[in-house]
């Protein structure tokens, strides 16, 4: 869902014209524009631009922010790659890394049409509880069609180093917390230390995605039997494909939930008709013919690395790099995740 674009984070119209004729994007510089900021998400800021009868979406790092997790030119090989053989990746079209333009790194890419889930389409379209089972069915076949990717085929085979990725996943997100903390929180402190002795040594590997959620597939249309694109590519990766399921099943939110994750996350995970997280695994596993082994661990990595993404979102609302006002309460979202994490550990359950 776009909207008008925050004050602050507006997108500067001269310099940024100019680029896109010399990349022959547009093709008169006067050209009238129109700029919607998607309001979604708490990450990489996205911009829809209209001109010329064209539909650009423009990603490029929240202010503020270190590169790790936000690095445009690494998102950007991603797509490029994917061009090559996965048809569900918005098309690429030009990255830079010249600052001058519009402050940041960025990068263009096609605007995908279809329908994006969230909680405002759900309730306007009306969809059913028969037709979660098929919305959620088709999202978890194109995940399983990721994971089975060759990645070699499209030149992303340098990625990342499959070896040690768990070891070193659960390294670095323990020290990105202790580099955003604020609030005194003993449940992250256990959680490190319990992660860190029970993390799984063997494992699979290919290409993962880290944020496969709903609201990052574009369905084709409203027969819910077709994904057109994945976006967010941000945090791909080579790795395990457990830490993408346990990624995806943190943020599958349901009913029985506590509210205040349900009110700042709204995703239609739940609502009825959709699987619980568990069945959502058991499918998984079917579907990949993949065994799911270790998934108290898998599931409570998922929600400490919300916590630390939560967290360090509100480090820089804290630090006054942000002014966005729904940032403002995000530090008890992350005690929030840091004890339904170490819950999640106690009693051996992702329920």
């Amino acid at each position: 869902m776009s909207q008008e674009v925050r004050k602050g984070e507006e997108l500067p119209e001269a310099t940024l014209k100019t680029f896109l004729h010399e990349h022959q994007l547009i093709t008169d510089m006067d050209s009238e524009w129109k700029v919607h900021q998607y309001s979604t998400g708490f990450s990489n800021l996205t911009y829809l631009i209209e001109i010329e009868n064209k539909e650009l979406v423009l990603r490029r790092p929240p202010r503020g922010a270190v590169k790790r997790g936000h690095d445009m030119g690494r998102e950007y090989k991603v797509l490029s790659g994917l061009n090559k053989g996965f048809s569900k990746a918005p098309k690429a079209y030009v990255y830079t890394d010249d600052a001058a333009i519009i402050g940041a790194p960025f990068y263009l890419m096609e605007k995908v049409e279809g329908i994006i889930l969230t909680n405002q389409s759900v309730k306007k379209r009306g969809v059913t509880a028969e037709e979660f089972g098929t919305i959620s069915s088709s999202w978890l076949d194109t995940f399983v069609e990721l994971h089975a990717l060759d990645y070699e085929a499209v030149g992303l085979g340098d990625l990342g180093r499959p070896d040690g990725y768990v070891e070193r996943q659960v390294r670095n997100w323990g020290k990105q917390y202790l580099a955003a903390a604020t609030d005194d929180i003993p449940e992250a402190q256990q959680l490190m230390a319990w992660l860190t002795e029970h993390q799984p040594t063997e494992y699979d590997h290919c290409l993962i995605h880290n944020d496969y959620k709903y609201d990052n597939v574009v369905f084709a249309d409203d027969s819910w039997q077709a994904i057109s694109a994945i976006l967010d590519w941000e945090m791909c990766t080579l790795g395990d494909p457990l830490m993408d399921l346990g990624a995806a099943i943190a943020y599958w939110i349901t009913a029985e939930d506590d509210p205040l994750i349900r009110m700042t996350f709204p995703y239609p995970t739940a609502l009825p008709g959709n699987p619980t997280r568990l069945e959502l695994v058991e499918q998984y596993a079917q579907k990949s013919g993949r065994q799911v082994n270790d998934l108290t661990f898998y599931y409570a990595f998922g929600l400490f690395k919300n916590a630390v993404i939560v967290q360090q979102i509100y480090y820089r609302y804290q630090k006054g790099l942000t002014t966005n006002e729904k940032f403002a309460n995000l530090n008890h979202i992350t005690k929030l995740f840091c004890q339904l994490a170490w819950q999640a550990v106690q009693s051996d359950r992702i329920e």
